[in-house]
């Protein structure tokens, strides 16, 4: 277990030094810089002080060690198009935004979703099963941006039960566990493919368990229906389960642009998609190399979370 680890924590590095280099000359390779707008109608002087000031007057390979550097000490730079602003004012001030909605979205999300599989599951074949599939395909199929137009027309704008745009707003406590009628439509929006996507892949595996010779094995013993699906169904169905949660973890709080744009949210997603745009290197590799670095993290834990949801699962020597 300890050999495998350290060799999984290795490639975690190593594959962060990749996506972080291709990131950067990505990003080189683009006509133009975040500054070229800006600068265009300054004077000569200004303007040579002003890509000094952000180090866009070096060398491409000189920048891209100085910012290499830099990220090894946790330090990406100062923004260009937000001005004053650091990799680490984004992941503080913004961070908790997208956080808590990609919480809230997931919690309903899954929930509904676990419980409809299992509805679904219990009754195949009926029409509460084909009920519950045409949902699912219907909530997969639209887009977040179809599904936030939708309840902010119907229940902000017409029947103005909820505010149509806007975030709680000030100290940490108010954007966690503040203003909670400025969450609810963003959280429907966001929770319908959580719902489709967990409610099909509990029932397919509910499905494939129910058919294998144990189930039957343990009726014949004369458990109850309850017993039977608490103790080996249920348990043994949540595998599949369990490789999806840590990925929609690290998804629902890297941030949705659609949803934070639509609504007026100040989260992580709609400021990375704005730096993309202006070409904003330091705030562009910075969260990358955030969001990179949560989703590798969360691949390796789902690996270790195989072992407690399935003790016949097991690590050793480097091989599962």
């Amino acid at each position: 277990m300890l050999k495998y680890t350290a060799r999984r924590f290795l490639e975690m590095i190593f594959t962060l030094f990749i996506i972080a280099t291709g990131t950067f000359f990505l990003l080189a390779a683009v006509p133009g810089d975040a500054l070229a707008e800006r600068a265009e109608h300054l004077p000569e002087k200004v303007r040579v002080n002003l890509y000094a000031r952000y180090g866009l007057d070096k060398p491409v390979m000189e920048r891209y060690f100085i910012t290499m550097n830099g990220m090894l000490h946790g330090n990406f730079g100062e923004s260009v198009i937000f001005e004053g602003e650091t990799v680490s004012d984004i992941v503080k001030t913004k961070g908790p935004v997208s956080a808590r909605l990609g919480i809230q979205q997931m919690a309903l999300g899954i929930t509904l979703g676990l419980a409809l599989g299992i509805v679904a599951a219990m009754k195949k074949g009926t029409w509460v099963d084909y009920s519950i599939v045409c949902l699912s395909i219907l909530l997969i199929s639209i887009p977040h941006l179809i599904f936030g137009i939708l309840l902010q027309r119907v229940f902000a704008g017409e029947l103005h039960w909820f505010p149509t745009i806007g975030w709680p707003k000030g100290d940490l406590w108010e954007v966690w566990f503040g203003g909670w009628k400025y969450t609810i439509l963003p959280t429907l929006t966001g929770c319908f493919v959580y719902i489709a996507n967990y409610a099909r892949l509990l029932k397919t595996s509910m499905l494939d368990v129910m058919n294998q010779e144990y189930i039957l094995t343990a009726e014949s013993k004369g458990l109850s229906k309850w017993q039977v699906m608490r103790r080996h169904i249920l348990r043994n169905s949540f595998i599949p389960v369990v490789t999806n949660l840590p990925m929609s973890i690290a998804m629902c709080i890297t941030g949705s642009y659609f949803i934070e744009k639509i609504f007026a949210i100040p989260g992580f997603g709609k400021y990375y998609v704005e730096a993309i745009g202006g070409r904003d290197v330091c705030i562009v590799m910075g969260q990358t190399v955030i969001t990179a670095a949560i989703y590798i993290a969360v691949v390796f834990l789902t690996d270790i979370l195989y072992t407690l949801v399935d003790p016949r699962i097991r690590i050793r020597g480097g091989k599962k």
